[in-house]
């Protein structure tokens, strides 16, 4: 079922990928009542890792704000595979990003902003949310970003 959300990806020329799988004993995304919780999404393109490592060293603020956007791709990605129509998504609650970061980096919200980004960009209104925004030392895969996203979901869902 195409509706205004997927007519809003193809407009800006972004297709959702194929959700990606579980790296341990997890699901990508489970329902509870009208929310949505999805795992956290490493920014992977067609199953691997663009670029590794810590964010302030070996990757860029800038391309680490890019791999969030990939990450909030691949959420979006897995509540799609949940519900089917990312139209009954009736807003995003939270986001929670955490950036393997070198000792001295502090811009772990402007990393995020790339989720926060997207997610404006597609949902619209629907996309303004809570936010955390995390440095940590190790990320899964080395991978420099990882963000989840909780959506709540309209009456009808």
């Amino acid at each position: 079922m195409s509706g205004t959300v997927d007519a809003r990806l193809a407009e800006l020329g972004l297709t959702l990928p194929e959700v990606v799988p579980p790296l341990a004993t997890y699901q990508p995304a489970v329902r509870s009542g009208v929310y949505v919780y999805t795992a956290g999404q490493l920014p992977m393109v067609k199953g691997s890792l663009p670029v590794t490592g810590k964010v302030g060293a070996e990757v860029s603020a800038e391309q680490a704000k890019e791999l969030a956007a990939t990450c909030a791709l691949n959420a979006l990605a897995a509540v799609k595979s949940l519900i089917g129509d990312l139209d009954k998504i009736a807003r995003v609650v939270k986001v929670v990003g955490f950036v393997a970061s070198a000792p001295d980096f502090t811009g772990q919200p402007g990393v995020l902003n790339g989720a926060s980004e997207l997610l404006g960009e597609v949902l619209g209104d629907k996309g303004v949310h809570a936010r955390s925004a995390v440095g940590v030392a190790v990320l899964p895969l080395d991978a420099p970003v990882e963000v989840e996203i909780q959506v709540e979901l309209t009456p009808d869902a």
